[in-house]
Protein backbone atom coordinates (compact mmCIF):
# COMPACT_ATOMS: atom_id res chain seq x y z
CA UNK A 1 0.00 0.00 0.00
CA UNK A 2 1.18 3.75 -1.04
CA UNK A 3 2.69 6.01 1.66
CA UNK A 4 -0.52 7.78 3.40
CA UNK A 5 -0.09 11.01 3.85
CA UNK A 6 -2.71 13.31 6.05
CA UNK A 7 -2.15 11.52 9.34
CA UNK A 8 -0.85 14.11 11.84
CA UNK A 9 -4.10 15.25 13.22
CA UNK A 10 -6.03 12.52 13.60
CA UNK A 11 -7.89 10.11 16.62
CA UNK A 12 -8.05 6.34 16.51
CA UNK A 13 -11.73 4.97 17.74
CA UNK A 14 -11.21 1.66 16.06
CA UNK A 15 -12.18 -1.41 18.25
CA UNK A 16 -12.58 -5.30 17.51
CA UNK A 17 -15.86 -4.44 15.49
CA UNK A 18 -14.33 -1.58 13.05
CA UNK A 19 -12.96 1.39 12.43
CA UNK A 20 -13.54 4.68 12.62
CA UNK A 21 -11.31 7.83 12.52
CA UNK A 22 -11.55 11.49 14.24
CA UNK A 23 -9.63 14.28 12.10
CA UNK A 24 -9.07 16.99 13.84
CA UNK A 25 -8.39 21.14 12.12
CA UNK A 26 -4.95 22.11 13.62
CA UNK A 27 -5.63 25.34 14.68
CA UNK A 28 -8.78 25.48 16.66
CA UNK A 29 -9.26 21.68 17.00
CA UNK A 30 -12.58 20.74 15.96
CA UNK A 31 -12.79 18.17 12.89
CA UNK A 32 -14.92 15.41 11.98
CA UNK A 33 -15.36 11.76 12.36
CA UNK A 34 -15.53 9.07 9.34
CA UNK A 35 -17.79 6.65 8.56
CA UNK A 36 -17.88 3.31 11.17
CA UNK A 37 -16.40 0.67 8.72
CA UNK A 38 -17.49 -2.73 10.05
CA UNK A 39 -14.73 -5.49 10.87
CA UNK A 40 -15.90 -8.59 9.04
CA UNK A 41 -13.44 -10.84 11.61
CA UNK A 42 -14.02 -9.33 14.33
CA UNK A 43 -18.24 -9.41 13.88
CA UNK A 44 -17.41 -12.85 12.94
CA UNK A 45 -15.33 -13.94 16.13
CA UNK A 46 -18.24 -11.69 18.14
CA UNK A 47 -21.24 -13.52 16.59
CA UNK A 48 -19.21 -17.18 16.84
CA UNK A 49 -18.42 -16.36 20.85
CA UNK A 50 -22.18 -15.79 21.38
CA UNK A 51 -23.15 -18.75 19.66
CA UNK A 52 -20.67 -20.85 21.68
CA UNK A 53 -22.20 -19.57 24.49
CA UNK A 54 -25.71 -20.17 23.70
CA UNK A 55 -24.91 -23.39 22.64
CA UNK A 56 -22.66 -24.51 25.61
CA UNK A 57 -19.28 -23.78 24.03
CA UNK A 58 -19.08 -25.71 21.49
CA UNK A 59 -18.04 -22.83 19.08
CA UNK A 60 -15.60 -21.39 21.64
CA UNK A 61 -12.77 -23.00 19.90
CA UNK A 62 -13.74 -21.54 16.46
CA UNK A 63 -14.02 -18.38 17.87
CA UNK A 64 -10.68 -18.05 19.27
CA UNK A 65 -8.65 -19.35 15.36
CA UNK A 66 -10.84 -16.62 14.38
CA UNK A 67 -9.88 -14.28 17.16
CA UNK A 68 -6.12 -15.29 16.01
CA UNK A 69 -6.79 -14.53 12.29
CA UNK A 70 -7.96 -11.15 12.72
CA UNK A 71 -5.24 -10.68 14.79
CA UNK A 72 -2.94 -12.15 11.94
CA UNK A 73 -4.67 -9.61 9.22
CA UNK A 74 -5.65 -6.52 11.60
CA UNK A 75 -2.48 -4.22 10.06
CA UNK A 76 -4.09 -4.77 6.72
CA UNK A 77 -7.58 -4.16 7.22
CA UNK A 78 -6.54 -1.19 9.55
CA UNK A 79 -4.12 0.50 7.04
CA UNK A 80 -7.11 -0.15 4.28
CA UNK A 81 -9.89 1.46 6.56
CA UNK A 82 -7.72 4.69 7.24
CA UNK A 83 -6.99 5.38 3.74
CA UNK A 84 -10.33 5.30 3.19
CA UNK A 85 -11.27 7.27 5.96
CA UNK A 86 -8.88 9.49 4.82
CA UNK A 87 -10.18 9.74 1.20
CA UNK A 88 -13.56 10.90 3.02
CA UNK A 89 -12.28 13.54 5.54
CA UNK A 90 -9.18 14.94 3.49
CA UNK A 91 -11.69 17.15 1.68
CA UNK A 92 -13.27 18.90 3.95
CA UNK A 93 -10.17 20.64 5.05
CA UNK A 94 -7.63 22.61 3.89
CA UNK A 95 -3.37 22.82 4.02
CA UNK A 96 -2.21 26.45 4.23
CA UNK A 97 0.85 26.07 1.84
CA UNK A 98 2.86 28.37 4.13
CA UNK A 99 2.68 26.73 7.47
CA UNK A 100 1.64 23.33 6.22
CA UNK A 101 -1.23 22.95 8.76
CA UNK A 102 -4.57 21.67 8.11
CA UNK A 103 -7.74 23.65 9.18
CA UNK A 104 -11.11 23.93 8.89
CA UNK A 105 -12.28 26.34 6.47
CA UNK A 106 -15.47 27.43 8.02
CA UNK A 107 -13.43 29.14 10.65
CA UNK A 108 -9.34 28.75 10.70
CA UNK A 109 -9.25 29.53 6.33
CA UNK A 110 -8.85 33.11 5.20
CA UNK A 111 -10.25 32.82 1.78
CA UNK A 112 -9.00 36.17 0.50
CA UNK A 113 -5.63 34.95 1.28
CA UNK A 114 -5.72 31.03 0.58
CA UNK A 115 -3.76 31.10 3.80
CA UNK A 116 -4.77 29.69 7.80
CA UNK A 117 -5.84 32.14 9.93
CA UNK A 118 -2.43 31.67 11.95
CA UNK A 119 -0.54 33.12 8.50
CA UNK A 120 -3.06 35.58 7.35
CA UNK A 121 -5.05 36.63 10.24
CA UNK A 122 -8.34 37.98 8.70
CA UNK A 123 -8.33 42.22 9.13
CA UNK A 124 -11.85 42.74 9.91
CA UNK A 125 -11.31 40.00 13.10
CA UNK A 126 -8.41 41.89 13.99
CA UNK A 127 -9.76 45.05 13.85
CA UNK A 128 -12.76 43.91 16.16
CA UNK A 129 -10.35 42.57 18.58
CA UNK A 130 -7.63 45.19 18.74
CA UNK A 131 -10.63 47.99 19.23
CA UNK A 132 -12.35 45.86 21.52
CA UNK A 133 -8.71 45.81 23.96
CA UNK A 134 -7.80 49.73 23.43
CA UNK A 135 -11.59 49.99 24.98
CA UNK A 136 -10.69 47.99 28.13
CA UNK A 137 -7.43 49.88 28.08
CA UNK A 138 -9.23 53.13 28.19
CA UNK A 139 -11.57 52.21 30.58
CA UNK A 140 -9.03 51.13 32.83
CA UNK A 141 -7.03 54.97 32.32
CA UNK A 142 -10.79 56.73 33.06
CA UNK A 143 -10.97 54.98 35.84
CA UNK A 144 -8.19 55.74 36.96
CA UNK A 145 -8.24 59.54 36.65
CA UNK A 146 -11.92 59.85 38.46
CA UNK A 147 -12.04 59.65 41.72
CA UNK A 148 -13.30 55.99 43.14
CA UNK A 149 -13.22 56.65 46.46
CA UNK A 150 -16.25 59.35 46.93
CA UNK A 151 -17.63 59.19 50.45
CA UNK A 152 -15.21 57.59 51.73
CA UNK A 153 -13.34 58.90 55.17
CA UNK A 154 -9.99 58.03 55.16
CA UNK A 155 -8.97 59.78 58.09
CA UNK A 156 -11.90 58.08 60.51
CA UNK A 157 -12.14 54.77 61.38
CA UNK A 158 -13.30 51.61 58.86
CA UNK A 159 -14.97 49.27 59.21
CA UNK A 160 -16.98 46.38 56.84
CA UNK A 161 -19.36 45.05 59.32
CA UNK A 162 -20.60 45.78 62.47
CA UNK A 163 -18.88 44.41 65.46
CA UNK A 164 -22.09 43.62 67.21
CA UNK A 165 -24.05 41.70 64.55
CA UNK A 166 -21.96 41.18 61.61
CA UNK A 167 -23.77 43.12 59.46
CA UNK A 168 -22.61 44.88 56.71
CA UNK A 169 -21.72 48.88 56.77
CA UNK A 170 -22.21 51.50 54.64
CA UNK A 171 -19.24 53.97 54.32
CA UNK A 172 -19.42 56.27 57.28
CA UNK A 173 -22.19 54.69 59.15
CA UNK A 174 -21.91 55.89 63.09
CA UNK A 175 -24.66 53.50 63.81
CA UNK A 176 -25.60 50.11 62.36
CA UNK A 177 -28.69 50.10 60.49
CA UNK A 178 -29.25 46.31 61.45
CA UNK A 179 -29.13 45.74 65.09
CA UNK A 180 -28.86 50.12 65.88
CA UNK A 181 -25.35 50.04 68.53
CA UNK A 182 -22.95 51.92 67.73
CA UNK A 183 -20.04 51.31 64.98
CA UNK A 184 -16.48 51.46 66.39
CA UNK A 185 -15.86 53.70 64.22
CA UNK A 186 -19.11 56.30 65.06
CA UNK A 187 -20.29 58.58 67.67
CA UNK A 188 -18.38 58.86 70.78
CA UNK A 189 -20.19 56.95 73.88
CA UNK A 190 -20.42 57.87 77.48
CA UNK A 191 -20.86 56.48 80.72
CA UNK A 192 -24.21 56.59 81.83
CA UNK A 193 -23.24 56.88 85.67
CA UNK A 194 -20.24 59.11 85.82
CA UNK A 195 -20.42 60.78 82.10
CA UNK A 196 -17.13 59.60 81.23
CA UNK A 197 -16.26 58.92 77.86
CA UNK A 198 -16.82 55.13 77.36
CA UNK A 199 -14.52 53.37 74.52
CA UNK A 200 -16.07 51.63 71.97
CA UNK A 201 -17.18 47.97 72.34
CA UNK A 202 -16.01 48.50 76.56
CA UNK A 203 -18.37 46.46 78.83
CA UNK A 204 -17.53 48.23 81.65
CA UNK A 205 -16.70 52.11 81.95
CA UNK A 206 -13.41 52.41 83.08
CA UNK A 207 -13.93 55.32 85.28
CA UNK A 208 -16.19 54.13 87.53
CA UNK A 209 -16.38 50.45 86.53
CA UNK A 210 -20.57 50.58 85.78
CA UNK A 211 -22.09 48.08 83.21
CA UNK A 212 -22.36 49.58 80.03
Amino acid sequence: MAAQAFTRNYSDHSNDTGFQFEFHCDKCGNGYRSSFKANKLGLAESVLKAAGSFFGGGLGSLASATGGMKDALRGGAWDTAFQEAINEIRPKFHQCTRCGNWVCPEVCWNKKRSLCESCAPDLQEEAGAIQAQVGIEQLREKARSSDQTAGVDVKSFQAAACPHCNATLEANAKFCAECGKATAGGAKQFCSECGAQRAAGAKFCAGCGAKA
